[in-house]
């Protein structure tokens, strides 16, 4: 029988068509000031010349600190994205703070490409908290799990192959007067700044 207009055709051998593939990610993300872009590129040079490094630096439209992953999509989910932007907006209320890294090192040991970043301690105590309140803000939409319990707050500089051990490092420092949702382009190396807030309180 021939199916009407407009039926479906059935799949080969009934097997489903596979999903679309993930174009997108959404993240909430702390942006560094021009001054600290600045301090961070000096050292990306620093340690190009020290380690021998070949990795391209992320490079400032880049640069970023992860508050909170909303996953990967295809295609923007233009619901999430209104959801979560209501759900954030009371956290404006809180005062600006500053953050700071005063180590650098290779985030992992796997056999290549492995990520350089700057960490810290004390300088990033109000940044965790900040991501707390974030984490609880999402979770109260129901828009979120509240995120994982493990947290290390990080700025990734270039991926390479080189390990490099933990160092300190003059601190590199800004305030954090707003957060941002961002939009990644997998595959393309861009970001898309989708909603900014700055922090009033």
């Amino acid at each position: 029988m021939t199916p009407g207009r407009g039926a479906r055709e059935p799949s080969p051998e009934g097997v489903a068509p596979a999903p679309p593939p993930n174009t997108d990610r959404l993240f909430f993300a702390l942006l560094p000031d021009a001054p600290a872009i600045a301090r961070i590129e000096r050292l990306i040079a620093d340690l190009r010349h020290d380690h021998g490094l070949k990795g391209k630096a992320l490079g400032a439209s880049r640069f970023h600190v992860t508050l909170l992953h909303l996953g990967a999509f295809a295609g923007v989910p233009r619901p999430l994205v209104d959801a979560a932007c209501a759900a954030v907006q009371a956290l404006t209320v809180i005062p600006a703070y500053k953050l700071g890294f005063d180590r650098v090192g290779s985030f992992s040991r796997r056999p290549s490409n492995m990520p350089l970043v700057l960490l810290g301690e004390d300088g990033l105590i109000a940044a965790k908290a900040f991501r707390q309140a974030l984490c609880k803000a999402m979770a109260r939409a129901g828009e979120n799990d509240g995120g994982a319990a493990h947290y290390t707050p990080h700025l990734t500089l270039l991926y390479d192959d080189t390990h490099v051990a933990p160092r300190a490092i003059q601190p590199i420092a800004w305030t954090a007067n707003e957060f941002v949702l961002v939009r990644s382009l997998i595959g393309q190396g861009r970001h898309e700044v989708l909603a900014r807030w700055t922090l009033h309180g």
